[in-house]
């Protein structure tokens, strides 16, 4: 029997939501009104009504025996893993920080150190109630009516409509993860050694329920592997990085570590992988007395915010006759073979580090998801990058210079990059990598007035 964990009455919340909707004039554009977002691209132009989703957080209901949850689509996973894990369950794939809500992970994508096995969020979606354009609600399935929207809802990034409930499964999870740090001094080995891992789920002997890279230089690359641990040895105690310590630091000191599950599945959020260090936070005097709770990405990601709406950084660099800084922020997706392939030409042509691996393999080689369609027989690598890079051109970190050559090398080595961030594509080569036709018949069928921005326009256009 189903386990009822909160008393919402979710036939008025989608009721009153509706009503919202259809009080926008049908010339306007309909967008959501969120607090929080993990997006890093602005918007431009005019205001657009937004719909009041804030209600849309909560879990509905628990099953037990089915393995499956259902959940409000604005439901944060720091709020679905806390109603999961007293069950000694969790969702398949938990993105990295704790306010990405579900929804958004669905129809923005998501990854995580279990994707090698789950793949991304929307592979575990069972069905999904859907506010299309039309204002009417849908339940998509893989075997009803609405199928083409549930296989064309994942990366659509709200141009097709918003989730409201979804019902996805769930695994077991144990009370602590064991991890294993293994250091790689090239591109190369540590490709391999992924791709090992994916394919077998193990190494040397030992199954692997997580696996995850960080590459600090082009000679120092570390693969993380956890494994699901049910009682520890007597006498060790899980390691803490909520506070003082730092975790991506503890990569290069470790050889082998110990967390919760619950502190592993949002290791990277207290500092925003390694972010924070943009902050001062990553130094001790400061640390100490920055409010542990404050220690999570909302906080660094609210304090961007301002800095994109005030400038103090590119105001600071002309005061101090620096070359300006673009925003470098992006996920790609590679084939593991061109992996060092991608890695010999950031370092050379970009400069970050640390960087952020993680394989990542279609559950189901059975299915398309046409709107970031992957080969299902490839194991890709998911590259992480997130920082600023001088323009030794002088030119306008507006152009975005520095983020076309990224596309272009990710498209030229059959990849694809994740939508979240400020993307330059022109339209055709859009249209070619995100859904083309089948997109435009998606449109046509679920949102025939626009009232919500169409996919380029907001993935490109910025609207």
């Amino acid at each position: 029997m189903p386990v009822t964990t909160t008393t919402v009455d979710y036939g008025a919340l989608v009721e009153g939501l509706q009503r919202q909707f259809r009080a926008i004039p049908a010339t306007d554009r309909v967008r959501l009104a969120k607090r929080t977002s993990n997006l890093f691209r602005a918007r431009d132009g005019a205001p657009v009504a937004g719909l009041d989703v804030a209600a849309l957080d909560g879990v509905l209901s628990i099953d037990r025996e089915a393995r499956t949850a259902d959940v409000l689509g604005m439901t944060t996973y720091e709020h679905l893993t806390a109603a999961t894990l007293p069950f000694g369950l969790a969702p398949l794939c938990v993105p990295q920080l704790r306010t990405i809500t579900l929804g958004g992970a669905v129809t923005g994508m998501g990854i995580e150190s279990a994707s090698f096995r789950n793949g991304c969020p929307h592979e575990s979606v069972v069905e999904m109630d859907i506010l299309t354009g039309t204002g009417e609600i849908v339940t998509a399935r893989p075997d009803n009516e609405h199928r083409d929207l549930f296989y064309g809802f994942p990366n659509s990034y709200g141009s097709l409509g918003y989730a409201t409930r979804l019902r996805i499964e769930l695994e077991e999870a144990a009370p602590f993860v064991a991890l294993r740090h293994i250091r790689f001094e090239s591109a190369q080995a540590i490709a391999d050694a992924l791709a090992q891992v994916v394919s077998t789920r193990e190494w040397d002997g030992e199954h692997v329920d997580y696996v995850d890279g960080t590459v600090f230089s082009d000679t120092e690359h570390y693969m993380t592997l956890g494994r699901y641990d049910d009682a520890p040895p007597i006498g060790q105690i899980p390691s803490d990085y909520t506070g003082m310590q730092i975790y991506y630091r503890s990569i290069q000191r470790r050889t082998t570590d110990l967390l919760t599950t619950h502190d592993y599945l949002w290791r990277w959020d207290t500092d925003w992988f390694w972010c924070s260090r943009a902050f001062g936070a990553q130094n001790p005097r400061i640390r100490k007395l920055w409010p542990k709770e404050k220690l999570r990405s909302d906080v660094y990601w609210k304090m961007v915010a301002l800095d994109r709406k005030i400038n103090v950084s590119g105001k600071m660099a002309t005061l101090k006759r620096q070359p300006q800084r673009e925003p470098v922020v992006q996920d790609i997706e590679v084939p593991v073979d061109v992996l060092p392939a991608f890695l010999e030409f950031f370092h050379r042509e970009v400069g970050i580090e640390p960087v952020w691996l993680c394989p990542l393999k279609q559950r189901n080689p059975e299915v398309a998801w046409p709107l970031y369609e992957l080969n299902p027989a490839t194991t890709y690598i998911n590259v992480g990058f997130w920082s600023t890079v001088p323009r030794p051109d002088g030119g306008d970190p507006a152009d975005g210079l520095i983020n076309r050559r990224i596309e272009d090398k990710v498209t030229e080595l059959g990849g694809r990059k994740s939508l979240y961030s400020t993307s330059y594509y022109d339209r055709e080569t859009f249209a070619q990598l995100y859904g083309g036709p089948m997109y435009d018949t998606l449109k046509e069928k679920y949102d025939p007035s626009g009232r919500f921005a169409g996919m380029y326009e907001k993935c490109v256009r910025r609207a």
